[in-house]
């Protein structure tokens, strides 16, 4: 397990700030802040009017999560999506085991 550098409060604290700003969306909402501002400063339309979606399985250890066995690529693991716009901005993601066979539902 990694550890937290020293100026940092204790590890519980640090997951628990993480998981309430998972929750309540703060994430996703500096994510479209700065991925807006971005775009804006190259000259584009704060908002995409296209995107790009991939899709990779990656082997995953048995502790934690959900995982599954992906046929295909022969892989026991999970499966991360990615939403991009054209300039490889992320506008979503999402991971999910790797034998399920579509996409998530964004």
């Amino acid at each position: 397990m990694a550890k937290l550098p020293h100026e940092y409060p204790p590890r519980t604290a640090v997951f628990y700030h993480y998981a309430q700003w998972r929750g309540d969306g703060t994430w996703e909402h500096i994510t479209q802040a700065l991925r807006e501002s971005y775009r804006r400063t190259i000259g584009r339309s704060s908002q995409p009017t296209a995107a790009i979606i991939d899709s990779q399985s990656v082997k995953t250890t048995e502790m934690g999560g959900p995982h599954g066995y992906d046929g295909g690529k022969k892989i026991k693991g999970r499966k991360r999506h990615l939403l991009v716009d054209t300039q490889g901005n992320l506008l979503k993601n999402k991971v999910q085991p790797a034998d399920l066979a579509c996409c998530p539902p964004w």
